[in-house]
């Protein structure tokens, strides 16, 4: 029996500029993904995320992508609607086959739920491409003395899965609390619209994620690791502890992929 499929949602490649990580070249990423078993990863371009324009970085990014086979990297492209010809940047998205875009207000200066993000969540809610944000990259006591970079706040993700009906958002690096705090402060639509990744759920033996599988469903979870940054090796652990059904960790590692890019062309 072939073995089931492994997404891995939450993926970069590119220098870190506030520390030295290793493994963040194209090459050193599909290693990884070969160690842990990973059959595909959405990748994001990590220094595009700090600089003025991110999007210059998309160009590179869709390069890497196209030269591994199988499409076994897919790319993540950074859109800056603060920016002009941002609409072009998520036409480009589309025709690239990009899974979701990106966008990480708190890093490009914009307010988390303000006029241009609820612009941009109108225009993905249109083209039917789903919207990635990260509530943060890493824990604040790793961070580095210069790096003030806020955390996004729940209250932003509420606001803008409530400013379209047709947007979809994929929400990475969020722990138990925020997850609780958006989806039951959500309407039962509003939720099913909303995907997290597990990279930042505590597993045992606190055990926040299987509750929250238990609470909150199987289905509103897919799998994210957050390498080179964080080890891959840590999101499969909290799967293989977890006391779930066989099509519930199938669900969590690919299933629920495919319905939140159901409507992407």
């Amino acid at each position: 029996m072939a073995s089931p499929t492994r997404i891995d949602v939450n993926a970069f490649v590119g220098a870190y500029p506030w520390r030295k990580v290793p493994g963040t070249s194209p090459d050193a990423l599909t290693k990884a993904l070969d160690r842990v078993a990973i059959d595909t990863a959405w990748v994001t371009h990590l220094p595009g995320l700090f600089w003025r324009d991110p999007t210059e970085g998309n160009a590179w990014l869709y390069e890497v992508a196209r030269k591994e086979p199988r499409g076994r990297l897919r790319p993540v492209p950074t859109v800056h609607p603060g920016l002009e010809q941002w609409t072009e940047v998520l036409s480009d998205a589309a025709n690239a086959g990009a899974p979701v875009v990106r966008c990480d207000p708190h890093y490009l200066g914009l307010e988390p739920a303000g006029g241009e993000m609820r612009a941009l969540a109108a225009a993905c809610g249109a083209a039917r491409l789903p919207l990635l944000l990260s509530v943060r990259l890493e824990d604040g006591r790793q961070r580095h003395p210069n790096d003030h970079t806020r955390e996004l706040p729940a209250a932003a993700v509420r606001a803008l899965i409530r400013s379209d009906k047709d947007l979809r958002l994929l929400v990475t690096h969020a722990d138990r609390s925020f997850i609780e705090e958006v989806h039951f402060g959500s309407t039962p639509d509003e939720a099913r619209r909303m995907w997290w990744d597990i990279c930042w759920v505590w597993g045992p033996p606190e055990d926040h994620l299987e509750l929250l599988i238990e609470t909150i469903g199987a289905d509103r979870f897919v799998f994210g690791t957050g390498q080179p940054l964080r080890l891959p090796e840590n999101s499969i652990a909290k799967l293989d502890l977890l006391d779930v059904s066989p099509d519930q960790r199938a669900a969590i590692e690919s299933g629920n992929v495919k319905t939140l890019t159901s409507s992407v062309a």
